[in-house]
């Protein structure tokens, strides 16, 4: 598919760009391009085309009231990061996994498919017009916010015929901000994030606006996220509000939760799995509950804790919170397993450890 360009005339002087990168923050600004294809179903059926790749100056989306992802919330999003190299190439990290995650989003959302070529293609055309954007502090990226919406306007409950698939980037810092320490992590017995049969292995607007009220209170009590639970599941862990959960055990095993159709298949998640393996680290992927994290790290079999995600990469979890009782140690340092495969991941990701997986793809 090949993409038109109509380049912005009103870019971001210089000046103004350097302020942005000296303190990106996490999703506070925007580059100054958006990648844009339009979809039209073809009749009533199933099938459709896409159509109008092109490059486009950042701004509001002119979209009617009646837009179906206005009042059906018909739309999904993906998170991935370019990284600027020492050699000034820009590089991102399997962005077909992805891709291959937009389509299954998109078929439990009755959106149409995009190849995979295309999508890659779409991030690297963005990118080659916005390279002036990429960071190249410690820790920053260049973070891409793919996204597909109905644009339809009707107001009947079905799935719409008309939908916009864009790209947006955004320079990014730390996601938790300063230095890298344990966070503490508030549990929420009172709202689940998904259930069986619903939306969670979905990456989709709805999960999240649905964990926010759980996130709030998550603050109103001195945490950065929140664990979500299965309650008819012996509150059996989850995953965090836009994060997966790892376990690291005495006996040095890594446990995650199983995938069961209520929880998001990470791509940073499966990184992970994979670098463990690597090293000869055991690696389960089942049910674990909340009484069993209590009592593992009571009684030391289970040594470190932590989170993983596009935004935050890794981030040891310090303590857990759910208002009576403390789970682990609010002083905690984060663990050696912890620190050791992050760093493999993100030298990797950045271009000085060896990428014996083929998971880079350059950009620019």
């Amino acid at each position: 598919m090949e993409f038109t360009e109509n380049l912005s005339t009103n870019r971001k002087s210089a000046e103004d760009r350097a302020k942005v990168l000296a303190d990106p923050g996490f999703g506070d600004f925007f580059t100054d391009h958006t990648a844009v294809i339009d979809w039209s179903a073809n009749g009533e059926g199933h099938g459709g085309t896409w159509h109008d790749a092109r490059i486009e100056p950042y701004g509001p989306i002119a979209m009617d009231p009646a837009a179906s992802v206005l009042h059906y919330g018909q739309e999904i999003f993906e998170g991935l990061k370019a990284y600027r190299h020492e050699d000034g190439s820009v590089w991102t990290f399997r962005p077909h996994a992805n891709a291959a995650r937009l389509n299954k989003s998109a078929a439990r959302l009755a959106l149409p498919q995009l190849d995979e070529e295309v999508f890659v293609e779409s991030l690297r055309k963005l990118v080659a017009s916005d390279i002036d954007w990429v960071p190249t502090g410690d820790g920053e990226a260049l973070y891409l916010r793919p996204f597909m919406i109905a644009t339809e306007a009707f107001l009947g409950v079905r799935a719409a015929r008309e939908v916009s698939y864009r790209v947006i980037a955004s320079p990014a810092g730390n996601y938790f901000g300063g230095e890298l320490k344990p966070v503490a992590i508030w549990v929420s017995h009172n709202y689940a994030r998904a259930g069986r049969g619903g939306t969670g292995s979905a990456k989709c607007g709805g999960n999240y606006a649905a964990s926010l009220v759980a996130q709030l209170e998550a603050e109103d009590n001195g945490c950065k996220q929140v664990l979500f639970l299965d309650p008819f599941n012996d509150n059996a862990v989850e995953e965090l509000g836009g994060m997966n959960v790892f376990f690291v055990t005495k006996d040095n095993k890594l446990v995650t939760p199983a995938l069961t159709g209520t929880i998001l298949e990470g791509v940073t998640r499966s990184s992970v799995i994979q670098l463990a393996k690597d090293r000869g680290i055991e690696v389960e992927e089942r049910r674990i509950t909340l009484d069993e994290w209590r009592e593992g790290v009571a009684s030391g079999e289970i040594t470190e804790v932590f989170a993983c995600g596009t935004a935050a990469v890794i981030t040891p979890i310090g303590v857990l919170k759910n208002g009576t009782e403390l789970i682990g140690d609010e002083d905690a340092k984060a663990g050696e397993v912890t620190m050791s495969i992050r760093e493999e991941l993100l030298g990797i990701q950045r271009g000085t450890v060896e990428d014996r997986h083929g998971w880079l793809e350059r950009l620019v």
